[in-house]
């Protein structure tokens, strides 16, 4: 029989264990509800866009769907989608295939000169592009040789595709890094050719990697704003904001909504297409394919490609640096402050990003159940939406709602900014939780540790590399941000963006050259950050 001390004592131990779990079902309730609030704020301007378009008389919302602009814009956009991604796998995957199968000299350096393009905003290349060809442009005004002018539906696929197709390469290629070369071997000694081999081997096996990275192609042209408006292409981002411009806010809200509707079809499309099938893994070397006489003709491929996306459009602007033809226009001179009020802005959404995506992600990753899984879910709703559409929602929600809020300016475009880029830094910060051992969190609360000073003396410092990482994403991709800041900009505070975009309206091309070298050195260095995470 123990004596009555050991009873109290496993009786302490009992009751030392159910505080524990108390604390921690507690815990995990504040983190579902902090979570459950991060989500239904990044979903609430959804919500606004529907009661707009519901506001519209049926009759007339019926005539302005079934109009003939409507359709030709639905067309034009589902044309440049369905070309933008065909192309961007006609190049990514033989690009990936020559730096990964091959026996391409100096593979590291090609697969840097193809992956760069993916840094630099398409818009920004539209311009170089509009700029450099027809009447009066740079090959004209050097070499004394028109050539047409590079625009509408045509013009906005060629320069998408040359600044996306970096998607599917990189998927691409990381599906053929990941793959068992020896298979390929063993369908040649079954003396099947190169081309068989490709198509009943490693075809099946990468099929994922080029879905996934069609997704992203497919997603950014259907989204894409300034491309078309540069090339005056009749598409849906283009024409919302036209409308939007006009105070046809009825119209807008409606072609938004239809545009929601294509990109909830192409997310399923692509989920039966690149769903993942007997595809065997393995580290396996297998031999290379030697090029022979094409390894001069690939390493001029591959060239020719980095020259179009990198030395033309850095070349363009940088000459345009040194020009002063025509008019000045004061309100477009560079100004320090335009540079400042970019990073100011983008600075300010990394840290409220940061601050929505903790709970979300740090729940997310404790917690397996169906309600994480779905709020988590839930914050990636403005990142798939074009942000065209963010823009047009937020401002029902400011003007209807909030227009103390929308007034004030900075705090509604911060919000958007969060709500166009969170799922980047939920995601960076949730791989960071997954990669924390629940033997060092116990071992913290073993020791009398309280929840809050386990948090911060054990859990933030393991997690603060995604929490950074996160941030430094949502910065990049906020100063390239170009509808958002068009439609939600305070007066007054220009950025490098919208001096962009005043500078292609007026036709004064040179205004722009330092904001765009700005931006292109800048979106730089996300390359750094992605070439950090993968082994080459």
């Amino acid at each position: 029989m123990k004596p009555p001390t050991d009873y109290l004592g496993s009786s302490r131990r009992l009751e030392s264990v159910q505080d524990r779990l108390g604390n921690t079902d507690r815990s995990m309730t504040i983190l579902a509800l902090l979570s459950g609030l991060v989500a239904f704020l990044v979903v609430s301007p959804m919500f606004w866009l529907f009661w707009q378009a519901t506001t519209v008389e049926a009759t007339r919302a019926y005539d302005l769907v079934v109009s003939s602009r409507t359709a030709w814009i639905t067309f034009n956009s589902i044309t440049l989608m369905v070309l933008v991604t065909v192309f961007s796998i006609l190049l990514g995957v033989p690009l990936a295939m020559l730096t990964t199968r091959t026996d391409l000299p100096y593979p590291r350096l090609w697969t840097i000169v193809a992956a760069l393009p993916l840094v630099i905003p398409s818009y920004i290349g539209a311009i170089a592009f509009a700029g450099m060809f027809g009447p009066g442009g740079e090959v004209d005004t050097l070499f004394g040789a028109t050539i047409p002018r590079v625009d509408g539906l045509s013009g906005a696929v060629l320069i998408i595709t040359l600044y996306t197709y970096p998607y599917v390469f990189l998927t691409t290629r990381a599906a053929l890094l990941s793959m068992d070369n020896s298979l390929v071997d063993a369908a040649r000694t079954l003396n099947a050719g190169p081309l068989e081999a490709f198509r009943r081997v490693t075809f099946p096996q990468i099929r994922p990697g080029i879905a996934a990275g069609a997704l992203l192609a497919a997603l950014y042209a259907i989204s894409d704003f300034g491309t078309p408006a540069f090339m005056q292409a009749d598409v849906f981002t283009s024409t919302i904001y036209w409308e939007f411009s006009n105070f046809a806010v009825e119209y807008a809200a409606l072609l938004a909504l239809q545009l929601i509707a294509i990109v909830a079809i192409v997310l399923v499309i692509e989920a039966g297409i690149g769903r993942d099938e007997d595809v065997a893994g393995g580290t396996a070397k297998g031999s290379v394919v030697r090029l022979g006489r094409w390894k001069w003709p690939a390493m001029g491929f591959v060239s020719f490609i980095g020259f179009l996306t990198l030395v033309v459009p850095v070349a363009i602007f940088t000459n345009w640096l040194f020009r002063s033809e025509g008019d000045p226009i004061p309100s477009l001179e560079f100004q320090p402050e335009f540079a400042f009020n970019s990073v100011y802005l983008a600075l300010l959404a990394a840290l409220v990003a940061c601050l929505f995506a903790l709970p979300v992600a740090y729940y997310s990753g404790r917690s397996n159940s169906l309600v994480s899984r779905i709020l988590e879910r839930a914050t990636y709703v403005g990142f798939a939406v074009p942000g065209v559409v963010i823009g047009l929602a937020l401002v029902f929600l400011g003007t209807r709602t909030l227009p103390s809020f929308y007034r004030e300016g900075v705090a509604l475009l911060v919000f958007a900014y969060v709500v166009r880029f969170l799922p980047q830094a939920v995601g960076t910060v949730r791989s960071s939780v997954l990669q924390i051992d629940d033997k060092t969190i116990e071992a913290a609360r073993t020791l009398n540790a309280g929840r809050l000073e386990t948090f911060r003396r054990i859990t933030l410092p393991l997690i603060m590399p995604g929490l950074i990482a996160g941030g430094v994403l949502v910065f990049l991709t906020t100063m390239k941000e170009l509808p958002v800041t068009l439609m939600l900009q305070p007066v007054g505070m220009d950025t490098l963006v919208s001096i962009i975009w005043g500078a292609q309206d007026a036709l004064a091309y040179r205004y722009a050259a330092v904001p765009a070298l700005l931006l292109v050195v800048i979106s730089g260095l996300s390359m750094l950050v992605l070439l950090r995470q993968e082994e080459v």
